[in-house]
């Protein structure tokens, strides 16, 4: 009996090991889908008889499980970490990346969403926002990823190209006085210029304007955690239902991804197989699917393996979407 007990726990023990024990590899599966009616709250907003939805994917450190599970499973994916990841970014840039992704996809939405409402707005840039801090390089340990630089020397800094025009007056070895925002405080450190990747003078950061809607309406997304672009056109279908009185949806449960820029053009994303297969699990009806580097093909090959009836929609732009809700009975 007491060799039984031993032997169990060491089983048990070896269990725990290999399911705690990290793989180089994430493993990927289909997601939550998530009503945005509860998320996207336009002030004075019009309800709606459906839904429409955003599509998420799981995705986590492999371990001996989950890899054994992604050679079984069609739609579990395996990825090498450059797969997942840009060069040299950690962990900490990977998460800020994403969320700053989001924080896009919003902004676009609703610059998209009001234009094709007609409702009034202006873009207020709020300075570059660091998404990596090159190690060796003089930002390295002062300024971090999710920082937003908001000055240079004194000078207000809103658009990505003055950042660009200071750095090309300066030489390698000048010192600069860098203004920055970290959560609600703002900073300021002296930095000296060294030689970047492309032999101009810098502090070795990669940036990205940072810029908020304003508008006498006002639109609130909470979206917590969710990260990545891939929601934008949701949220701009969204945004535009609640503003027009004429309800899109018609009744029917909607999802669909696709990301979203300031003109309304619908792009890629990946994953799309596991956003098809979490939709129509979810009972949705109708799936919009960007129409770019085939993730249309993927969506209906998805749809036509695990036998749903639910609707897969090509889209390129916001107007494509509108128009196939337009002509829906």
């Amino acid at each position: 009996m007491n060799k039984l007990i031993r032997n169990v726990s060491i089983l048990i023990f070896l269990l725990i090991v290999l399911y705690f024990y990290p793989l180089p590899y994430y493993v990927t599966s289909p997601g939550s889908v998530e009503a945005l009616a509860p998320i996207v709250k336009v002030e004075e907003g019009y309800k709606e008889k459906g839904s429409f939805s955003l599509v998420t994917i799981y995705m986590s450190r492999a371990n001996v499980f989950s890899y054994l599970n992604s050679k079984i499973d069609p739609y579990i994916h395996l990825h090498k970490k450059e797969e997942i990841m840009d060069e040299n970014e950690t962990d900490e840039e990977y998460d800020v990346r994403s969320l700053k992704d989001m924080d896009d996809a919003k902004t676009d939405a609703m610059i998209t969403a009001f234009t094709e409402a007609g409702t009034p707005f202006e873009v207020i840039y709020n300075g570059i926002y660091v998404l990596h801090v090159e190690k060796e390089k003089p930002a390295y340990g002062k300024i971090k990823p999710g920082d937003r630089i908001v000055n240079i020397d004194n000078v207000k800094l809103e658009k990505q190209m003055q950042y660009r025009e200071i750095f090309n007056k300066k030489k390698i070895g000048d010192k600069v006085k860098i203004g920055y925002v970290r959560g609600k405080k703002e900073y300021t450190v002296d930095l000296k210029l060294a030689k970047i990747s492309n032999g101009k003078p810098g502090i070795g950061i990669a940036l990205v304007e940072d810029k908020k809607v304003k508008s006498s309406v006002s639109v609130e997304i909470e979206s917590e955690e969710i990260g990545g672009p891939s929601a934008g056109l949701m949220f701009t279908l969204e945004i535009f239902n609640q503003l027009t009185k004429k309800d899109y949806t018609k009744g029917y449960k909607i999802a669909g991804t696709g990301s979203i820029d300031e003109l309304g053009n619908v792009g890629a994303i990946g994953g799309i197989d596991q956003k098809v297969v979490a939709a129509s699990e979810n009972g949705a009806k109708i799936f919009f699917a960007p129409l770019e580097y085939g993730n249309y093909k993927t969506a209906v090959k998805t749809a036509k393996n695990i036998k749903t009836k639910m609707k897969i929609v090509p889209v390129k732009t916001f107007d494509d979407a509108i128009t196939y809700l337009e002509r829906l009975k």
